[in-house]
Order: structure tokens, then sequence, then C-alpha cells
């Protein structure tokens, strides 16, 4: 695979990859007559170790020292990844928690001081999210639509929005309960219906915008909580029926 492939395949940037390739910390196997760069599937493996290592909040000089080391086990890269992941769970179902508690004081009109905050968050610091936010979606057209949309609701209409959110999300629930299969027809309709919400109350959300979201709830551990909380398998589920639904409408 070329560079530009191996980018939009991984989620990230050309420009990531040429630095990784410039510090030697992922170099391509090959390189065309013409000096391009050509990723095998060795080189993806170790990309997909690196990206793992970089999630989890490890240093890059730090990622490179644990993959050249020729006395690791690939297997002994996945324990460890695994049990960093799981603790990583544990915090971040915490962190879900505590701002879900934020979130329904804020459209409820409710204002916490600096003590209540601490009292019900603890280190847990909600508005970090924001700039995550900022940064992965700042630039967009549907982040700044969101933004001004919700700039003007008042509290009913947040009201309003949580609970057609929260029926919608027991509809979901109760369908998955009943076997109702995630490709189903039944399934994309309420897919659709949460695609409409979307755009009803946020931004434009074509199906293919629909489509990456359905991803991140089961690729974002933080999405996928929120609807495991409701029944188990339903961030699989949800995230299946809204990649049908937008393959039915593509």
């Amino acid at each position: 695979m070329n560079v530009g492939e191996v980018a939009e395949l991984a989620g990230v940037t050309v420009r990531t990859l040429h630095h990784y390739d410039r510090i030697g910390l992922l170099s391509p196997s090959g390189r065309t007559a013409a000096g391009y760069r050509r990723y095998s599937a060795a080189d993806l493996d170790r990309l997909h170790q690196v990206l793992l290592y970089r999630e989890l909040g490890f240093p890059l000089e730090e990622v490179a020292t644990l993959l050249d080391d020729p006395s690791a086990d690939p297997a002994e890269h996945l324990r460890r990844q695994h049990r960093l992941l799981r603790d990583r769970l544990e915090r971040t179902q915490a962190m879900v928690a505590a701002v879900e508690k934020e979130m329904e004081a804020r459209q409820m009109g409710i204002s916490l001081t600096p003590q209540e905050r601490f009292e019900v968050f603890g280190e847990h610091d909600p508005e970090q999210y924001e700039a995550e936010v900022q940064e992965r979606w700042g630039d967009t057209d549907a982040y700044r639509e969101s933004s001004r949309r919700s700039a003007a609701y008042t509290k009913e209409d947040w009201l309003r929005i949580k609970a057609e959110g929260e029926d919608l999300m027991r509809r979901m629930a109760e369908a998955l309960r009943a076997g109702v299969a995630p490709d189903s027809a039944q399934a994309m309709d309420l897919a659709e219906e949460h695609r409409q919400q979307i755009t009803a109350d946020f931004y434009d959300c074509p199906p293919e915008m629909h489509a990456a979201l359905g991803r991140m709830y089961v690729e974002d551990e933080r999405f996928t909580a929120t609807y495991e909380n409701v029944a188990p398998g339903l961030a699989q589920w949800v995230s299946t029926a809204v990649q049908a639904n937008a393959a039915r409408r593509g």
C-alpha cells in the first residue's frame, strides 16, 4: 500500500507517517522506482502496535523501545495493551458517569458551584472534553452548526432533546431484547430516526457521516459504555443498524 492508502486505512495523516519514517519508528519496507513509500503487511502490523501504544499515552521514544526490544513477544504486547486498556476503561467509565451527571445538570438549567462540582466529579473535569472536541471537529461545518444551534437552546429545548433521545434509546433497547436483527427494516428505521434527530437538533447529518458515527459507537469505549449501560450489546446493535441504514440510503 502507498502512504496515502495507509493513512486513510489507519485514520492518521500522511504527515504523521512521514514523521514516523523520519524518526525510524515506522519505515516502509519498500520503495517504488520513483522513491515512493510502499508499506507491507508487516509494516501495517507495526503501525497498529504504534497507534495502540500512542492511544494509551506512551511517548514515541518509549513506543520505539518497546517494539524494538529483541526479546519482546508479540503476545506479551497484546497482554500489556489489554491490561492497560482494561485499567483505562474503568477510569473512563467513572468519567463518563461524571460527565453524564454534569450534562443532566446543565440540561435542567442547574449551575453547580465549584465546591459542588468537586464533590460530584472529584478529579474528573468534564470541561477537558471540550478541547478534544475542538481538536477533532472544530474545523468542520457540523461543529460550527451544532455550536450555533446549541447556543440558542433554552432549558425547555434541552429537556425536549433529552426526552426524545431517551425515548429512541429505549425503543432501540427493546428491539435488541426482542431479537430484532440490526440490519432489518425495523432496526434501520430506528437508525434513520436517530439520524433525523441529529439533523433536526444539531447539524446536517448525511448517511455517510451517520455511518462514521455508528463506527465510533464501538471504537470509542466512552460511547460504547453509554449504550452498554442501557442494554448489553446495544452499542454494536446500533452501530450495525446505523451502517446498514446508511448503505440502504446510499
